[in-house]
């Protein structure tokens, strides 16, 4: 999710197109949140881990 992110804030700023840069950053965020729940060792959506 993170890296998918990524991309669209890069094609987003690279084409000019604001909703894929507001899309990049609203899945940034929402990756490194949950990464950061899954390193805590939190359970997310009921799972511990993702397989």
């Amino acid at each position: 999710m993170i890296i998918l992110g990524v991309i669209l804030l890069v094609i987003g700023l690279v084409a000019s197109i604001s909703i894929l840069w507001t899309i990049g950053i609203i899945l940034v965020v929402i990756g490194v949140i949950l990464w950061i729940l899954g390193a805590l060792g939190h359970a997310i959506g009921g799972r511990r881990h993702y397989w």
